[in-house]
């Protein structure tokens, strides 16, 4: 987990003062019951509802350590909080977490990496087939009655599948697509090489990913280099006829880009279980026939919450200064 120097702050079961804020742990009984026998005071986050910064500082107040999921670990909230010592994450993005703000305050990070590939990636899998079988357009035709005779799709078995992103999820979503005769190529700005030759595949560069895959598939952490990566321009270097799968996080693509290109044919197809803004999801995107999204459920999976849970629990005691 991270990695830096010994913490100060000696973190023994039942000593802190511990707040989670994820409502995705505060509503599994069994993670509620795991957490109270080890911080029988533990405070817990029962509206349910993701906290935004305001209500996150006055959750927080008081409290040594934190289990957040996806609220904003922001510098405002950090210095907002003087007798916090520890963050320990619920998931694996730390995008919401201002990593220089905790380094700055010399707070601990409990954070394990990879907890939630394979729930992420068998979703990521699913996207892909229903993507190419066109699922999403069939299932509302099915439903209103709709010509649904004429909606031909394509088999993902045999796909040339490129995997932006080669880590723990990437890894499994390639060992998938091998196993569905699949063949697998993927860009990273590490050297993979080894890992897909294990599998059969192959580490290209960004241009022939683009330019080969008939099935795309994200595995990126969002960050300054990630950002917006998939502009107008990228989306263009597309092969004809390439299904676009997110499971990463929305903030990669540009929305506006990719909605348009949608909308003229320019892009087949896109699958997503990730938007830039999750609250607010734009209808018109939502409602284009050659698009299929998920409300971020990529680790919601009863097997991933357990095990992102625990980890969580864990991070309270193991961490570092990230």
């Amino acid at each position: 987990m991270g990695g830096g120097n010994a913490a100060q702050f000696v973190c023994r079961p039942g000593t802190m003062k511990v707040a989670v804020a994820s409502p995705s742990f505060c509503e599994h009984p069994t993670l509620r019951a795991e957490l109270a026998a080890l911080h029988p005071d533990a405070k817990l986050n029962t509206t349910l509802t993701k906290l935004d910064e305001d209500r996150l500082i006055e959750f927080l107040a008081g409290a040594d350590a934190a289990i957040l999921g996806l609220e904003p670990c922001s510098a405002r909230v950090i210095d907002a909080l003087p007798d916090l010592k520890i963050v320990s994450k619920l998931g694996t993005g730390l995008d919401c977490v201002d990593l220089g703000a905790l380094r700055r305050r010399g707070i601990r990070l409990g954070w394990t990496p990879g907890v939630n590939a394979p729930a992420v990636a068998e979703l990521a899998i699913a996207l892909s087939i229903i993507g190419l079988r066109r699922l999403g357009q069939l299932n509302a035709a099915f439903k209103t009655g709709g010509d649904v005779n004429k909606r031909m799709g394509r088999q993902f078995m045999g796909r040339v599948v490129g995997i932006h992103g080669y880590g723990a999820i990437g890894q499994i979503y390639g060992r998938l697509a091998r196993a569905f005769g699949c063949t697998v190529i993927a860009t990273d700005i590490v050297d993979r090489s080894q890992l897909l030759n294990q599998i059969g595949g192959t580490q290209v560069s960004l241009d022939e990913l683009l330019a080969t895959s008939e099935v795309l598939s994200l595995h990126l952490p969002l960050d300054k280099s990630t950002r917006g990566l998939y502009s107008g321009v990228v989306l263009d270097r597309l092969k004809p006829g390439c299904l676009l799968v997110n499971t990463a996080r929305g903030g990669i693509i540009d929305q506006d880009a990719l909605k348009f290109r949608l909308m003229s044919g320019r892009l087949t197809a896109a699958c997503a279980d990730v938007l830039a803004d999750e609250l607010n999801p734009d209808p018109e995107l939502l409602n284009l026939p050659n698009f299929f999204g998920t409300p971020h459920v990529g680790a919601s999976s009863e097997e991933a919450r357990l095990a992102m849970g625990r980890v969580a629990i864990r991070g309270l005691i193991d961490n570092r200064i990230p």
